[in-house]
């Protein structure tokens, strides 16, 4: 996305870009166990494989294919007030150790004038995002998907409501395939020297992920039914942990964040619903 984002584990991890400075999606910070976790920047859910790691995974890790549908959200923007929010599913960035994270999605983004725009985007941290060249319309029913191969990555896009998708093949400079997410990301704007400042969160109401499935090891598996997986859902409260990089996060106090459901029974949908009150 045009912000620089960035996600990374402090439980915060960015997604898309904001149309800032530069933005980047990068990772959130976890827990080994499936108990709820917080993070600066990320919510939703990250599923993991015990006993793999970003250090012991050097070539990158289980997770090939990430896949979810969702409905882009409308926002609601207030003049003076400038927010930032990204939807998107990726491979990676989960660990706070992780240099990479392979993303793609949606934004919902307002400007200090009160006006929102709406755009798709994808990113392969430590690179900048990329807006796409399709219209996003809050409404339209978004599938995404990403799927990794050493350093070949393809990110797709479709607009199933307007029947247009974006695929695009590229090949990354850093991987990571140990981990798979499934997120509603607070963009964080970034200077030409890397330093991020966390935007504040857009007021979305809510976005209800489906369809959600990934690919670990040539075996499928959701949220719920999977080969041995932990399922790990995230909760954005401001000013607790972030997920990846060089951040000021003193401009998060304050600003709104979003809670996660349970899994539906079969695992393949949940929904994150923002908060003015994070951790309350």
């Amino acid at each position: 996305m045009a912000v620089v984002a960035v996600a990374a584990a402090v439980i915060a991890v960015f997604a898309g870009q904001s149309q800032a400075s530069g933005s980047s999606h990068r990772n959130a910070a976890r827990s080994a166990a499936a108990a709820k976790e917080t993070s600066t920047n990320w919510s939703g859910y990250a599923v993991t494989t015990p006993g793999v790691t970003v250090t012991n995974t050097p070539n990158g890790g289980p997770y090939s294919d990430v896949t979810g549908t969702w409905t882009a959200p409308s926002i609601t923007c207030t003049p003076g007030a400038t927010t930032a929010s990204a939807v998107w599913v990726g491979l990676g960035g989960y660990f706070t150790n992780s240099n990479a994270l392979e993303q793609a999605g949606t934004a919902a983004d307002c400007d200090s004038s009160g006006t929102p725009s709406y755009y798709a985007w994808y990113e392969l941290v430590p690179a900048n995002s990329v807006t796409v060249p399709i219209r996003i319309n809050p409404g339209d029913v978004i599938t995404t998907s990403v799927v990794g191969s050493g350093a070949n990555v393809l990110v797709q896009i479709k607009d199933r409501t307007r029947n247009v998708s974006f695929t695009k093949r590229l090949v990354a400079t850093n991987i990571d395939y140990t981990s798979a997410e499934w997120i509603v990301e607070a963009p964080s704007s970034c200077s030409s020297n890397n330093f991020c400042r966390q935007l504040t969160l857009s007021s979305f109401a809510s976005v209800t992920f489906g369809k959600i499935a990934a690919l670990a090891n040539g075996q499928g598996g959701t949220l719920t039914a999977n080969p041995g997986w932990t399922s790990i859902p995230i909760n954005l409260v401001p000013q607790s942990r972030r997920f990846f990089g060089n951040v000021d996060s003193t401009s998060g106090q304050g600003a709104g964040g979003a809670n996660v459901s349970t899994p539906t029974v079969d695992g393949r949908g949940f929904t994150a619903t923002y908060t003015s009150t994070p951790g309350a």
